[in-house]
């Protein structure tokens, strides 16, 4: 059976564009989950299904609709981060990014920055500021979500680490020339 070290450096021969010691579901965090405890459950379970037709609605194309939904969930629940967070993939979709990144940053805020819903804002928020060449702030973003779990968040926090980015390379390249050294002569 091999030991941590053996499955870390093996990670890296293989995978060098990860980070030295990373091996993906080693670490996996539990299910993120919301904690709704705090509501009272008729209300909660109102915004749910609300949030449920929000989604149904943005899927078959009617962002209007979605918006609606998702801004009466919010109505309803103002301090439930969830219906923030849904409602920014539609302003998104709908080509509102500063209204997007508002939802976005209010979800972060009323998640306290933990739980399923944090992680997704987290996400999709560095998304939009990677797409505004906002790199470090998008970083700052993948880090936060990578710390809750998401694989998608560090492989993003990985490719925006510049210096990340040139140990990768380095290593890539010691690699190859230990996996073919005749073309490394040649060179």
């Amino acid at each position: 059976m091999a030991s941590a070290h053996d499955r870390a450096v093996l990670q890296a021969m293989f995978h060098p564009t990860t980070p030295f010691g990373d091996i993906p579901g080693l670490n996996q965090e539990e299910e993120l989950i919301d904690d709704d405890s705090g509501f009272d459950t008729e209300l909660l379970k109102q915004v749910k299904e609300l949030e449920m037709r929000g989604v149904s609605a943005a899927e078959a194309g009617d962002l209007q609709a979605a918006l609606q939904l998702f801004s009466q969930a919010v109505q309803i629940l103002p301090q439930r981060a969830s219906a923030y967070n849904n409602r920014a993939q539609a302003l998104r979709l709908q080509g509102d990014t500063a209204g997007a990144l508002g939802d976005l940053d209010q979800a972060i805020s009323l998640s306290g920055g933990s739980g399923r819903t944090a992680c997704q804002a987290l996400v999709q928020r560095g998304l939009l500021r990677r797409l505004a060449c906002q790199g470090d702030e998008a970083r700052a973003d993948f880090e936060r979500a990578a710390a809750l779990g998401s694989e998608f968040a560090r492989q993003q926090a990985v490719a925006l680490n510049p210096y990340a980015a040139l140990c990768n390379k380095m290593l890539s390249e010691v690699i190859n020339k230990l996996r073919n050294p005749e073309v490394s002569e040649m060179l």
